[in-house]
Formats: structure tokens, C-alpha cells, sequence
């Protein structure tokens, strides 16, 4: 007995130089309210992965509310990425597909990275894009050192996507105790941020400064949570990087042409020859998701009274969003890399204009004085480009500042060689590696952001402002202009080749798509997401109200 015993010391002691060796330092172990983690430190900074803030809703409970996880006991080895949640896998020609990822039902984790001397430290929560369909807080792009190391608490997450993140159902609202169904990625979004306020202070975050972020979905889903009842004083600041402010399909009823959430479930059921939710919920996760996105489901929020209460843009226009400061934009380039957004070309401009004055009525001369016949191919990618992005950053800026915050515009018109070669000029997401400090960590077939100074020091601008506006509500970098709010001068930061304060973007844009979609709400049966240009409905009547 002695003996063995003897033995079990030494292979104790044994394994424990092989994973600490002499003058390596030792992995930092959190406790915190969640239960107690490992780590590791790394150039000044403790970095936890894998974390699960909420228990897995998988196989026969899937589609169910994200459940409270208990407190463990045991250290929890937080060394590792979690698992992506499913998704399908990113064509190989696409600059955004990475390499494929580990993926599970269970994967609601975050990944924090914070100073090793962090208190109080202003928290950083990023919400990846992907249309709701793809992406991880485990994206090499994301990762959080460069920004932690300038003194901030970066948390990223995962939540539900595609029809596991998004599906209504009759069932399924049959089941729930509110009696909704839908939106579970956005309550996973929720519970995650709830999971911030309770835990980051451990890890020397100050839940009461945390800014959610978020690029392209997102920021959509920035927008969610600022119209959430349920996201309610879980951030004090947002950041949306190429939102877009569609119209939202109800849970029950068709109000503005969507089909009714449960509806398309119903109708989803049936594609993949189900007769019933038992059944979509015995199919395997992966072979779901692929089937929902062949069969052509695309996933948004809806509308439930619950989680959210109407659409984005009445939420915003009556000032029932979050009241907190806001950073937002878009890029010169947004569509370059999103083709499927633009619609087949007419024949010739003189078909293009025809188009447009079927379709536009009295506002054609305005419109076609913005997306013009004689370079008709700029303005089919100039068209979803300001009528999506342009049109809901402005509105954003509009709203906020109404609702008496500051609130800080941008517009990313930066290029590099690799990228301007391609014709991928401040392409949809180019922004990100700038952002994060991590223009080397960028998927396989991404432009390469070549090591020169003018492109160190835009990195170094941007991530300055975010951050300084994390910290403090307003963006500041050191030599660089200061950043007015946006206010009565609609004012916005151009980033260039370097950063110049201008006004009044794009004059006149906003109050064309405006008057389109106020136009559309008022009519009714008509959404507002990509019909816009020589696919746009043909345009209601002036109504009151509408500019």
C-alpha cells in the first residue's frame, strides 16, 4: 500500500512538471459564481475558451429557451474552443470560409481574453456575423489578445444559427410557457450577456460598462438586443458594423407580405418530409441544418411580443430602444462580395431606366440621380449597398440622437493593394481585421492586408476609437481627428486612407429610402429587405407621415 501510494505521488508530481515546466507560468484558475476555471496566460493576459454560459437545448429538448446551467464544482479545463454550433459548411470559393469547424448541438460558449491585471476593466462583447446561418466566437479574426492587451475584458460567443437558432413552430409554441417559439439564437445572445453581468467582474470586467458589438448579422443582432424588453440593462453601449434594418416576419399574422414565422415552419416541415415537430426533432442536427438551408429557409428574428415587440424600425422610430450610446456604419464596398444581392441586369440603360421608372414612380429622377444608367453595374451594387446598410445607418444615427444619445457614424472607404486589385474595394466585413488588430488572421482566401504603415496605422485608429468609445462612450484616438457625434451636422468619420471628419454623407440617400420604405409600412403587404432598384414593387401612393 505504501508502495503504491509512493508511486501515485511521483506520477502526480511527474505530470505536473510535464504541464508546467520550469519558468512557465502557472495557468490562471478563476472562480467565479459560474464555478471554477482554468486558463491560460500569455503575454500579459489571462485567455479562458470554451466557457458554457447556459445549458446545451439538444435532441429531443431542441428548440427550447437556453436553461441556467448549475454551478460546477470541479475546475473546468478552459484551454480549448468549444464547439461551433451547426452550421453549414463555407463553400471553398468564398473569401469568408475558413476551415471547417468542430460542431455540436452543445455549443453555447464564450471566450474571454482580459489583462492579467484587470479590474474593473471595460467589457467587450462581440456577437459574430454569418446571416444567422454561419460563424463562432472562435474565428481566428476575432481573437481578442490585441484588444485586451490595450486594457479591456473582449468576451466572444456563440448561439444558435440557421433552423436551429430560428425556427417557429405551432408545436413548439404549444410548448412554451409564453407561448411563442422562434428567436433562440437571440436568447441565447441574452443569455450570454446575462452571464456577463453575473461572472465578468471575476475575470476584472465592470458589468456595469459592457458594449455589445457586432458586425453584419451581428449587428442585426445588435439591433435585436436594443429592441429586446428581455436585454434590458444588460449593456451600456453598441456597436453595429454594417446593420441592416429589414422588416421582420410576425409569429401569427402577415402585416407587411412576410410569411408568418409558424407559417414557414409548417411549410419547412413538410420540405423535409416531416409529418410533426417529434420528427424534425429525431433528424441529426447537421443533415437538418443542411436540408433547412437547401430548402431555402433563411432565419430572422420574429415578431412575438416577447422577446420582440414589432418591427426594428417602429421600436426605433418611437424611441423604445435601448437608451445607451452608439457607434455605427458601413462600407464603401459592402455588396462586392455579396453578389447574390444584386439582381440580374437589364439588357441595356435603356432598360434600366424603364425599370426604374415602372418601379419608382415620381422618386425615379431622384433615384436615378443616385444609381445612375451610364455605369449601370456601380449602381446595381450601389443600390442594396445604401438601401440596406446606408439606409438603416443613418436611421440608427437619426433615432439615437432623437432619443438624446450620442451616437457616432462611419463610413469604411479604406483600400489596400490585394483587396482593390480584386475589386473588393472596402469589401462587406473589410473593417474586422482593422478593428481587432488582426490583419493577419484572416481566412485562407481573404485579400492579404499587407504589413505597411498606412495600414498598421489605420489598425491602430480603429481599434483606438472602439475601444476609447467602449471605455467611455466616445471615440478618441490619440493623433487622429476628434470624432464628432453625429447631431444636427450629420457628422461621420471617413476612414480613407486615413481618417477625415466629414458631413452630410451621401446627401439625400437617406430621405429617398426613407420615403420607399415609410411608403411600403403604411401601405402594408410589402417587406423591405433586398426589393429594392429593378426588383423594388412598384411604389405606394405618398401616405401622411411620409417624407
Amino acid at each position: 500500500m505504501i508502495r503504491a501510494l509512493t508511486s501515485l505521488v511521483v506520477a502526480l508530481a511527474l505530470t505536473a512538471c510535464a504541464t508546467t515546466p520550469a519558468g512557465a507560468q502557472t495557468p490562471p484558475v478563476v472562480d467565479a459564481p459560474a464555478g471554477p476555471v482554468r486558463g491560460v496566460s500569455a503575454d500579459g493576459l489571462n485567455i479562458f475558451k470554451g466557457i458554457p454560459y447556459a445549458a446545451p437545448p439538444t435532441g429531443w429538448r431542441r428548440w427550447r429557451p437556453p436553461a441556467e446551467m448549475r454551478r460546477w464544482r470541479e475546475t473546468r479545463d478552459a484551454t480549448q474552443f468549444g464547439a461551433a454550433c451547426h452550421q453549414p459548411v463555407a463553400r471553398g470559393e468564398s473569401i469568408y470560409a475558413g476551415e471547417a469547424p468542430t460542431m455540436s448541438e452543445d455549443c453555447l460558449f464564450l471566450n474571454i481574453w482580459a489583462p492579467e491585471d484587470a479590474k474593473d476593466a471595460p467589457v467587450f462583447v462581440w456577437i459574430h456575423g454569418g446571416s444567422l446561418v454561419t460563424g463562432a466566437g472562435s474565428e481566428p479574426a476575432y481573437d481578442g489578445a490585441r484588444m485586451a492587451a490595450r486594457g479591456v475584458v473582449v468576451v466572444t460567443i456563440n448561439y444558435r444559427l440557421g433552423v436551429l437558432g430560428y425556427l417557429a413552430h405551432p408545436e413548439l409554441s404549444a410548448e412554451s410557457r409564453q407561448k411563442v417559439s422562434g428567436n433562440y439564437g437571440l436568447q441565447d445572445q441574452i443569455a450570454a450577456l446575462k452571464w456577463v453581468q453575473d461572472n465578468i467582474g471575476a475575470f476584472g470586467g465592470d458589468a456595469d460598462n459592457v458594449t455589445v458589438a457586432g458586425e453584419s448579422a451581428g449587428a442585426l443582432s445588435v439591433m435585436y438586443l436594443m429592441a429586446s424588453p428581455e436585454a434590458e440593462g444588460l449593456f451600456d453601449k453598441a456597436i453595429a458594423q454594417s446593420a441592416y434594418m429589414l422588416s421582420m416576419p410576425e409569429l401569427r399574422s402577415r402585416t407587411h407580405g412576410d410569411v408568418p414565422a409558424e407559417g414557414l415552419g409548417w411549410w419547412l416541415q413538410g420540405q423535409l418530409g416531416q409529418t410533426n415537430l417529434a420528427g424534425l426533432r429525431a433528424m441529426d442536427a447537421q443533415a437538418l441544418t443542411v436540408a433547412a438551408r437547401d430548402a431555402g429557409y433563411a432565419p430572422f428574428g420574429n415578431i412575438d411580443g416577447v422577446y420582440l415587440p414589432a418591427q426594428l424600425a417602429e421600436v426605433f422610430e418611437q424611441g423604445k430602444q435601448a437608451p445607451v450610446p452608439l457607434l455605427a456604419g458601413f462600407n464603401q464596398g459592402e455588396i462586392r462580395t455579396l453578389r447574390f444581392l444584386v439582381p440580374p441586369a437589364p439588357a441595356d440603360a435603356a432598360a434600366y431606366e424603364k425599370e426604374i421608372r415602372d418601379r419608382y414612380g415620381e422618386l425615379a429622377d431622384t433615384f436615378l440621380s443616385f444609381y445612375p444608367s451610364d455605369d449601370m453595374a456601380e449602381s446595381m451594387l450601389a443600390t442594396p449597398r445604401d438601401a440596406l446598410y446606408g439606409w438603416t445607418a443613418e436611421r440608427l444615427m437619426r433615432t439615437q440622437t432623437a432619443l438624446g444619445q450620442n451616437a457616432y457614424m462611419y463610413f469604411f472607404d479604406h483600400g489596400y493593394p490585394a483587396a482593390d486589385d480584386a475589386g473588393l474595394h472596402a469589401f462587406h466585413a473589410a473593417e474586422i481585421p482593422f478593428v481587432f488588430g488582426n490583419r493577419d488572421r484572416t481566412p485562407p482566401r481573404w485579400p492579404a492586408i499587407p504589413d505597411t504603415p498606412v495600414q498598421n496605422a489605420m489598425s491602430d485608429a480603429m481599434m483606438s476609437y472602439w475601444l476609447s468609445f467602449a471605455r467611455t462612450g466616445q471615440p478618441v484616438a490619440e493623433g487622429q481627428p476628434d470624432w464628432p457625434a453625429y447631431g444636427r451636422t450629420a457628422s461621420y468619420m471617413h476612414f480613407e486612407e486615413t481618417p477625415v471628419v466629414r458631413q452630410r454623407l451621401m446627401p439625400g440617400m437617406f430621405e429617398l429610402h426613407e420615403t420607399v420604405v415609410c411608403r411600403r409600412r403604411a401601405a402594408g403587404g410589402i417587406p423591405w429587405n433586398w426589393n429594392f432598384g429593378v426588383i423594388s414593387p412598384p411604389l405606394p401612393p405618398a401616405a401622411p407621415g411620409c417624407p
